[in-house]
């Protein structure tokens, strides 16, 4: 199969045979992804303090 072919053939699947969202499907899929992103980061951030409030008043203090 040469490249000519290979190009029509991906054109001619992505333009009739690919269902692609309306732009309200897309806009609630991009808010769900951003909730979920900022819950993970605030998961992370809590993780991030916890760790070092763990850190710093028990572990070097046991090392002091």
């Amino acid at each position: 199969m040469g490249l000519k072919t290979y190009v029509k053939e991906s054109y001619n699947e992505l333009a009739y045979k690919v269902s692609w969202p309306s732009p309200q499907e897309l806009q609630s899929s991009a808010i769900i992804v951003l909730v979920a992103m900022f819950i993970i980061a605030l998961i992370v951030l809590i993780m991030d303090f916890s760790f070092s409030f763990v850190m710093k008043d028990f572990i070097y203090k046991l090392l002091q």
